[in-house]
Protein backbone atom coordinates (compact mmCIF):
# COMPACT_ATOMS: atom_id res chain seq x y z
CA UNK A 1 0.00 0.00 0.00
CA UNK A 2 0.76 3.47 -0.90
CA UNK A 3 0.00 6.32 1.95
CA UNK A 4 -0.55 9.98 1.19
CA UNK A 5 -1.70 13.52 1.68
CA UNK A 6 -3.44 16.11 -0.01
CA UNK A 7 -3.98 19.84 2.28
CA UNK A 8 -6.84 20.76 -0.20
CA UNK A 9 -8.95 20.08 -3.37
CA UNK A 10 -5.81 21.44 -5.24
CA UNK A 11 -3.37 19.14 -3.71
CA UNK A 12 -5.75 16.09 -4.83
CA UNK A 13 -5.92 17.14 -8.37
CA UNK A 14 -2.27 17.43 -8.27
CA UNK A 15 -1.87 14.37 -6.69
CA UNK A 16 -4.34 12.29 -9.15
CA UNK A 17 -2.33 14.28 -12.06
CA UNK A 18 0.98 12.49 -10.88
CA UNK A 19 -0.64 9.38 -11.21
CA UNK A 20 -2.08 9.79 -14.63
CA UNK A 21 0.52 10.13 -16.08
CA UNK A 22 1.62 6.39 -15.22
CA UNK A 23 -1.93 5.22 -16.28
CA UNK A 24 -1.79 3.02 -19.22
CA UNK A 25 -4.49 1.39 -21.24
CA UNK A 26 -7.26 -1.03 -19.67
CA UNK A 27 -6.20 0.28 -16.51
CA UNK A 28 -9.00 0.44 -13.96
CA UNK A 29 -9.12 2.38 -10.93
CA UNK A 30 -11.13 2.42 -8.34
CA UNK A 31 -12.41 5.49 -6.17
CA UNK A 32 -12.86 4.39 -2.62
CA UNK A 33 -14.45 6.91 -0.13
CA UNK A 34 -17.59 8.06 1.53
CA UNK A 35 -19.79 11.05 0.72
CA UNK A 36 -17.60 14.59 0.10
CA UNK A 37 -14.31 12.11 0.08
CA UNK A 38 -12.78 13.81 -2.61
CA UNK A 39 -13.56 10.94 -5.49
CA UNK A 40 -14.89 13.58 -8.27
CA UNK A 41 -11.84 15.85 -7.21
CA UNK A 42 -9.45 13.45 -7.83
CA UNK A 43 -11.24 12.19 -10.90
CA UNK A 44 -11.03 15.66 -12.63
CA UNK A 45 -7.65 16.11 -11.83
CA UNK A 46 -6.73 12.75 -13.24
CA UNK A 47 -8.50 13.82 -16.23
CA UNK A 48 -7.09 17.59 -16.66
CA UNK A 49 -3.71 15.50 -17.21
CA UNK A 50 -5.02 13.00 -19.43
CA UNK A 51 -5.87 16.54 -21.67
CA UNK A 52 -9.28 15.95 -21.03
CA UNK A 53 -11.33 19.25 -22.08
CA UNK A 54 -13.90 20.91 -20.31
CA UNK A 55 -15.69 20.26 -16.90
CA UNK A 56 -15.23 16.55 -15.37
CA UNK A 57 -18.76 15.81 -13.32
CA UNK A 58 -20.01 12.94 -11.30
CA UNK A 59 -21.60 10.76 -13.56
CA UNK A 60 -23.57 9.83 -10.68
CA UNK A 61 -27.57 9.49 -12.60
CA UNK A 62 -25.98 9.11 -16.10
CA UNK A 63 -23.43 6.06 -14.26
CA UNK A 64 -21.02 6.51 -17.10
CA UNK A 65 -19.18 9.39 -18.96
CA UNK A 66 -16.42 9.01 -21.53
CA UNK A 67 -14.09 11.63 -22.59
CA UNK A 68 -11.56 12.16 -25.30
CA UNK A 69 -8.04 12.72 -24.10
CA UNK A 70 -6.03 15.25 -26.11
CA UNK A 71 -2.88 14.34 -23.97
CA UNK A 72 0.49 12.98 -25.75
CA UNK A 73 0.37 9.56 -23.98
CA UNK A 74 -0.94 6.47 -24.58
CA UNK A 75 -4.26 6.89 -22.90
CA UNK A 76 -6.60 8.30 -25.51
CA UNK A 77 -10.12 8.37 -23.64
CA UNK A 78 -11.10 8.25 -20.41
CA UNK A 79 -14.22 6.42 -18.74
CA UNK A 80 -15.74 8.07 -15.93
CA UNK A 81 -18.45 5.64 -13.77
CA UNK A 82 -20.31 6.00 -10.71
CA UNK A 83 -21.68 3.01 -8.86
CA UNK A 84 -23.53 4.54 -5.96
CA UNK A 85 -26.81 4.23 -7.07
CA UNK A 86 -26.20 0.80 -8.27
CA UNK A 87 -27.67 -1.89 -5.83
CA UNK A 88 -26.72 -5.41 -7.53
CA UNK A 89 -23.79 -6.13 -9.12
CA UNK A 90 -25.50 -7.43 -11.96
CA UNK A 91 -25.97 -3.93 -12.64
CA UNK A 92 -22.65 -3.10 -12.26
CA UNK A 93 -21.81 -5.67 -14.31
CA UNK A 94 -24.22 -4.89 -17.57
CA UNK A 95 -22.13 -1.41 -17.53
CA UNK A 96 -19.19 -3.61 -19.40
CA UNK A 97 -16.83 -1.86 -18.06
CA UNK A 98 -14.02 -3.89 -18.63
CA UNK A 99 -14.66 -3.87 -22.39
CA UNK A 100 -15.17 -0.25 -22.55
CA UNK A 101 -11.14 0.29 -21.61
CA UNK A 102 -10.11 -2.22 -24.19
CA UNK A 103 -7.91 -0.33 -26.62
CA UNK A 104 -6.84 3.12 -25.11
CA UNK A 105 -9.06 3.48 -22.72
CA UNK A 106 -8.31 4.01 -18.68
CA UNK A 107 -11.00 3.71 -16.22
CA UNK A 108 -11.80 5.55 -12.94
CA UNK A 109 -14.60 4.18 -11.08
CA UNK A 110 -16.72 5.97 -8.14
CA UNK A 111 -17.57 3.89 -4.88
CA UNK A 112 -15.43 1.04 -7.17
CA UNK A 113 -15.72 -0.82 -4.21
CA UNK A 114 -19.02 -1.47 -4.56
CA UNK A 115 -18.41 -2.92 -7.73
CA UNK A 116 -14.88 -4.67 -7.40
CA UNK A 117 -15.79 -8.54 -7.43
CA UNK A 118 -17.35 -8.13 -11.33
CA UNK A 119 -14.90 -5.55 -12.47
CA UNK A 120 -12.10 -8.17 -12.77
CA UNK A 121 -9.01 -9.40 -11.45
CA UNK A 122 -6.56 -6.14 -11.67
CA UNK A 123 -7.19 -2.67 -10.21
CA UNK A 124 -5.79 0.34 -8.21
CA UNK A 125 -7.63 0.98 -5.53
CA UNK A 126 -7.24 4.41 -4.41
CA UNK A 127 -9.09 4.87 -1.01
CA UNK A 128 -9.71 8.44 -0.01
CA UNK A 129 -10.66 9.89 3.30
CA UNK A 130 -10.82 13.36 5.33
CA UNK A 131 -8.32 13.50 8.24
CA UNK A 132 -10.51 15.40 10.98
CA UNK A 133 -7.42 15.38 13.26
CA UNK A 134 -5.69 17.99 11.08
CA UNK A 135 -8.79 20.47 10.30
CA UNK A 136 -7.13 23.50 9.43
CA UNK A 137 -7.96 25.99 12.21
CA UNK A 138 -8.71 28.86 9.88
CA UNK A 139 -11.37 27.02 8.15
CA UNK A 140 -9.91 26.09 5.22
CA UNK A 141 -10.00 23.18 3.14
CA UNK A 142 -9.53 19.75 5.47
CA UNK A 143 -6.52 17.97 4.49
CA UNK A 144 -7.35 14.04 3.34
CA UNK A 145 -5.83 10.39 3.41
CA UNK A 146 -5.13 9.36 -0.17
CA UNK A 147 -4.21 5.27 -0.06
CA UNK A 148 -3.49 3.10 -3.20
CA UNK A 149 -3.90 -0.57 -3.09
CA UNK A 150 -2.57 -1.98 -5.90
CA UNK A 151 -4.16 -5.58 -7.29
CA UNK A 152 -3.42 -7.84 -10.20
CA UNK A 153 -1.30 -8.38 -12.66
CA UNK A 154 -1.52 -5.00 -14.36
CA UNK A 155 -0.64 -3.34 -11.49
CA UNK A 156 2.08 -5.34 -9.65
CA UNK A 157 4.64 -4.35 -11.82
CA UNK A 158 4.37 -0.65 -11.36
CA UNK A 159 4.46 -0.07 -7.45
CA UNK A 160 7.74 1.55 -7.20
CA UNK A 161 7.05 3.60 -10.53
CA UNK A 162 3.87 4.62 -8.72
CA UNK A 163 5.56 5.21 -5.23
CA UNK A 164 8.24 7.39 -6.91
CA UNK A 165 5.46 9.73 -8.80
CA UNK A 166 3.42 10.00 -5.36
CA UNK A 167 6.88 10.40 -3.02
CA UNK A 168 5.81 14.26 -3.16
CA UNK A 169 2.78 13.03 -1.39
CA UNK A 170 3.60 11.02 1.02
CA UNK A 171 1.64 10.75 4.27
CA UNK A 172 4.71 9.89 6.10
CA UNK A 173 7.73 10.24 3.38
CA UNK A 174 7.86 6.48 3.15
CA UNK A 175 6.24 3.95 1.06
CA UNK A 176 4.54 1.16 3.43
CA UNK A 177 4.70 -2.42 2.78
CA UNK A 178 2.76 -4.29 0.44
CA UNK A 179 -0.93 -5.79 1.62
Amino acid sequence: MIGARTDDPDGTRSLAGALAGHSRPGDLILLVGGLGAGKTVFAQGFAAALGVAGPVTSPTFTLVRQYRCAGTGPVRQLVHADLYRLDHLTEVADLALPELIEGEAVALVEWGDAGAPVLGESALEVALAPTESDRRRDGGAEPRTVDLAARGPAWAGRRDEIAAALRPFAADQRVRGAR
